[in-house]
C-alpha cells in the first residue's frame, strides 16, 4: 500500500482470550484452579485486557468450569482487565451478577437444532431469556454488559444450512430485548471470507457499532482469513483461544478455535496494535504445553516461529 494511502483497517484491535472457557470446556481433563490463575496472570502480563474466565453452568455438566466464581474474583483484582463470563440461563446470569464480572455473554444459536441441543431452548425462547436477564441486571443496579452471541451463524453440523435472514432477525431481536451488544460466531467452521463480509456487513446495518465481536473456528483452515474479512467489515474485536484449543460439546466437528498467538501475530504484522507482548504470549503458549499434556494444541506461529522481519519496520508498505 502506498505510504500516502490511508489504511482501510483500524489502528488497533482487541483479542479477547476465551481459552479458559471455550477452550477448556472441550477437554476431558480438569485444569487445576491454581494453574488457571497463573494463566490469567500471564495473559494479563502479556497485555491482554479482555479475558473470558469461565461460565456459570452446573458443575455436574462442566466440571472443567466449576471454579468460575473464584477466577472472576481473582481477575477483578487486575487493574483495567475486562472480565467476562458465559451464562446459558437466568440462574447463571444471577450468579454472574453476584460475581461482579464486567460482561455476561449469552450464547444463542441461529440453528434451531443446535439451540435445542445446547440450551434446551428454541432461538426465540433464548431471546426471551435475554429480556429476563436485562430486567434482572437493571433491577440489581448493575453496570454489567450483556452481549448476545449468535452462534452457528454460517451453518450447523446438526441442521445444515442456516438462512442469513434468521441470523439477522436474531441480531435485531437481541437488541430489542435489551442486549447491550451482539456478536457473530462461526461455531462449526463453515464460514468463508466472502460469506463473512456479506453477513457482517448486513448485521452492521442493523446493529451499527453494537456489532462488537467476531468468533471463528479454524476447523477447515480459514479462521484467520475469516478474521481478516470481518476486520474489513469494521469489526475490531475478536475471540481467540491460546494454542487454538476448544470447540463445542454439542456441535460435532466444531474443533479448533482461532489461535490467539496466530491472530495477534497477523494483526501486529499488519500494523494493527493489540497491546500484546508477543514474547510473553509465546511464553504463555509454551506453558500451555506443560499444562495440557497429551491434548491437541494448534497454531502455525508456534511451529514456525517469528520471522526475522518481525516486527515490521515503522512505515513499511
Amino acid at each position: 500500500m502506498p505510504p500516502d494511502c490511508p489504511s482501510p483497517h483500524p489502528a488497533a484491535a482487541i483479542v479477547r482470550e476465551v481459552g479458559l472457557r471455550d477452550g477448556l470446556q472441550s477437554l476431558a481433563m480438569v485444569l487445576p484452579t491454581a494453574t488457571k490463575l497463573e494463566w490469567i496472570d500471564a495473559a494479563y502480563a502479556a497485555g491482554q485486557r479482555e479475558i473470558e474466565v469461565g461460565s456459570f453452568v452446573p458443575a455436574r455438566l462442566l466440571p472443567q468450569l466449576a471454579d468460575t466464581g473464584e477466577l472472576v474474583a481473582h481477575a477483578k483484582r487486575l487493574p483495567g482487565l475486562s472480565v467476562s463470563v458465559l451464562v446459558p440461563n437466568l440462574k447463571g446470569a444471577e450468579r454472574a451478577l453476584a460475581s461482579g464480572a464486567d460482561l455476561m455473554l449469552v450464547p444463542l444459536s441461529a440453528s434451531h437444532a443446535h439451540s435445542v441441543a445446547n440450551l434446551r431452548k428454541t432461538p426465540q425462547e433464548a431471546v426471551a431469556m435475554v429480556r429476563e436477564m436485562r430486567a434482572a441486571r437493571d433491577c440489581a443496579g448493575s453496570s454489567m454488559l450483556i452481549e448476545g452471541g449468535v452462534g452457528t451463524a454460517f451453518g450447523c453440523t446438526l441442521q445444515g444450512a442456516v438462512p442469513p435472514g434468521e441470523v439477522l432477525r436474531l441480531v435485531a431481536d437481541l437488541l430489542e430485548a435489551g442486549a447491550d451488544r451482539v456478536s457473530l460466531a462461526d461455531t462449526v467452521g463453515y464460514a468463508d471470507p466472502a460469506a463473512v463480509r456479506r453477513l457482517f456487513g448486513q448485521a452492521r446495518r442493523i446493529a451499527g457499532d453494537r456489532l462488537c465481536c467476531a468468533h471463528f473456528h479454524d476447523t477447515r483452515g480459514l479462521g484467520l482469513a475469516n478474521a481478516l474479512a470481518a476486520l474489513d467489515s469494521g469489526v475490531a474485536r475478536f475471540d481467540a483461544c491460546l494454542a487454538g484449543i476448544g470447540g463445542c460439546p454439542h456441535a460435532p466437528g466444531a474443533s479448533g478455535n482461532v489461535s490467539t498467538e496466530d491472530l495477534v501475530f497477523m494483526l501486529e504484522s499488519m500494523g494493527i496494535g493489540t497491546g500484546v507482548d508477543m514474547a510473553r504470549l509465546l511464553a504463555l503458549r509454551e506453558a500451555a504445553v506443560r499444562w495440557l499434556p497429551d491434548q491437541p494444541l494448534h497454531g502455525a506461529l508456534w511451529r514456525a516461529g517469528l520471522p526475522r522481519t518481525y516486527p515490521a519496520p515503522s512505515g513499511a508498505a
